[in-house]
């Protein structure tokens, strides 16, 4: 067996453990979709606690009318929640914006914090250690500046908080709202639903472990008290303080229940930008905190740690090996005796990748049909084929930044004004979230 065909083996052996993971996770997610599914993930509690929700905004005057008017639709006691937004640094309106949404409702506590170059503009960790300095609640929650979570969103992330108090967090699940911008949002939107929901329901069903997204969570105020805030040179900083919550002998609970909508990007150079952001964070996640995966006293967060090293190196090397073997076999250059055998296993793992998928649409409702298969299937050999360029971006960027020693600064994904299909996308999200309340409110009676 040459060289090349060992290589080859290699890269299939990679793709398959990385599939049948994946698979498992899945099932995983599955099954606790069904099980969470049976109630309304409510536990009422004898006593709510004081809830102080941090909305990070830099520029994001497009948006920002939106998601204040969601967060003050929560279904939770109006005493007992304050909205603190974070301006930072804006050069657009947003500051206007929000001083006319606090004269529209001024019997709410929305307190809005504008910073200049003096003190922020650092990204959004120091915006939310900013916001965090002049919270009073007990128990934090976080919203990105695109966000509209559904009413019950708030009150099922703390009741599940306070109903566990091994538990130093709750995320719950983040949807696209405008799914049909684009092909590349739709692409998004199934790739979110997979491996940003579905597979954290799996991580949780069977490992009790969950990494906190960048938005609609909830956390104890005592945690980031004694943590010291949210780490300023983390890009990623969800990902950063999931580590530190297990390193603390916490758990993170997936309440999928718990639902926001947000923007995701249309444009491919706006996906890449955020993405590359993202990859960053993770990288320098990964190197802070790989040595606690040899660290028994670590507890689960080792199998975190053994994951994301699984993504960013199992998987990095097999699609990088496994592209230029295709493509320079085509070109003739190379030849592999592995023959029908490889081609076999190719084909099954793409069938085994758009049955996964499948069976991740088919837990949300009208996310399953034939177009979502074919968009699977295209994905696989466009969209998926972009994140090998986007780590490999965010490894050069990450070395440039150490080089020259480069500070954190804002870098967030650019707005947009919805176009008439995502605004469609936007009357099914109204029409539901009404639907909602209507049956919420029925139900109280």
């Amino acid at each position: 067996m040459s060289f090349i065909d060992l290589l080859s083996l290699f890269a299939i052996i990679a793709i398959w453990l990385l599939m049948i993971m994946n698979v498992i996770l899945s099932v995983g997610g599955f099954l606790y979709y069904m099980k969470v599914g049976k109630g309304d993930g409510r536990i009422p509690l004898e006593k709510y606690p004081m809830v102080s929700v941090l909305v990070p905004a830099h520029n994001e005057s497009i948006v920002i009318t939106r998601t204040v008017r969601s967060l003050l639709k929560f279904h939770y006691p109006k005493e007992l929640y304050e909205i603190i937004v974070i301006n930072d640094n804006s050069s657009d309106d947003t500051a206007e914006k929000l001083m006319e949404l606090q004269k529209e409702f001024p019997e709410h506590k929305l307190i809005v914090i504008n910073t200049g170059p003096e003190v922020g503009g650092t990204g959004k960790s120091n915006a939310l250690n900013i916001g965090f300095s002049m919270s009073r609640g007990e128990v934090i929650a976080i919203y990105d500046a695109d966000n509209t979570p559904e009413p019950d969103a708030l009150i099922i992330l703390v009741e599940n908080l306070m109903a566990d108090d091994k538990l130093g967090a709750v995320i719950g699940k983040f949807r696209t709202r405008n799914r049909n911008a684009s092909l590349l949002s739709r692409f998004v939107n199934i790739e979110t639903l997979a491996y940003q929901c579905m597979n954290q329901a799996g991580r949780y069903f069977f490992f009790k472990l969950c990494t906190i997204p960048g938005t609609n969570y909830v956390i104890r105020r005592s945690i980031i008290e004694e943590i010291g805030g949210w780490d300023v040179k983390a890009l990623s900083e969800d990902t950063e303080i999931s580590f530190r919550l297990y390193r603390m002998g916490y758990y993170i609970k997936q309440m999928p229940l718990a639902v926001t909508w947000e923007q995701e990007p249309h444009l491919l150079k706006v996906w890449f930008k955020q993405r590359t952001r993202w990859a960053k964070g993770n990288i320098y996640v990964l190197l802070k905190n790989f040595r606690y995966g040899f660290d028994k006293s670590a507890g689960p967060m080792r199998l975190d740690v053994f994951y994301y090293t699984t993504v960013y190196v199992l998987m990095l090397s097999s699609l990088i090996i496994s592209d230029l073997i295709f493509f320079s076999g085509l070109m003739g250059f190379i030849h592999i005796t592995l023959g029908g055998f490889s081609s076999l296993l190719w084909g099954m793992a793409i069938l085994v990748f758009v049955i996964n998928m499948m069976l991740t649409l088919v837990t949300e409702k009208n996310e399953f049909s034939l177009e979502s298969a074919i968009l699977s299937l295209i994905m696989l050999f466009t969209y998926a084929k972009l994140w090998v360029f986007v780590v490999l971006n965010a490894i050069r960027l990450s070395i440039m930044d150490q080089v020259f020693h480069k500070e954190v600064t804002w870098d967030k994904t650019v707005r947009y004004v919805e176009s008439a299909a995502a605004k469609d996308d936007a009357s099914d999200l109204e029409e539901l979230l009404d639907k909602k309340a209507r049956r919420n409110k029925h139900g109280r009676k």
